[in-house]
């Protein structure tokens, strides 16, 4: 009989390499001293003539602050992204962030000259959003679903409003809607 040997998978090569890469922009940013966050890894109000701001829109999802930040997000990514990716698929998860990536970097973009956005908050909540939906059955609307909208978004938009902290609430906010527009259109 043929004994079975243990060895590494490679099992959600979305979510692992979006994992590794984020790594490898943090590293880059430690040796650059903040020079690549601030050139890639951030998406700020630059000027649509410079060649990188189209870039940023997608790329501050991989930049992070520091260790404890990068931390807390690929915690979460690491554990709600692969059985998103085995149930929807490895192209519409990786679709899924690049829209999410998107659409908070616009928003930011137009909406707040003043700051600079990174970090990939805004792709856990789309996560967390979009695996609420994946128990949806027969059109029914799963009560998590409810709670996870009610606690996760209406907590970050309480928080937007009472708190001033380096946090932006808003991209957890558009990581949610995004996750459940996201989360219905993968399901057809």
């Amino acid at each position: 009989m043929k004994k079975k040997t243990l060895h590494l998978q490679y099992n959600s090569p979305v979510v692992l390499s979006f994992a590794l890469v984020s790594l490898g922009a943090l590293l880059l940013n430690l040796f650059t001293h903040g020079r690549s966050n601030t050139l890639l890894f951030s998406v700020y109000r630059s000027s649509l003539l410079q060649p990188l701001t189209y870039p940023r829109f997608f790329l501050h999802v991989l930049g992070h602050a520091n260790f404890t930040h990068y931390i807390s997000n690929m915690m979460l990514i690491l554990v709600v992204g692969p059985p998103l990716e085995e149930k929807y698929g490895s192209r519409p998860l990786l679709w899924a962030i690049a829209v999410t990536a998107l659409v908070s970097g616009l928003v930011h973009w137009l909406f707040f000259p003043g700051a600079a956005l990174l970090g990939a908050s805004g792709i856990v909540f789309m996560m967390i959003v979009m695996s609420s939906l994946a128990g949806m059955k027969d059109g029914a609307i799963p009560i998590t679903l409810i709670l996870v909208l009610i606690l996760y978004v209406g907590g970050e938009v309480l928080k937007g409003v009472t708190l001033s902290d380096n946090v932006s609430q808003l991209t957890h906010v558009i990581g949610g809607l995004c996750g459940a527009f996201l989360g219905l259109s993968l399901r057809k």
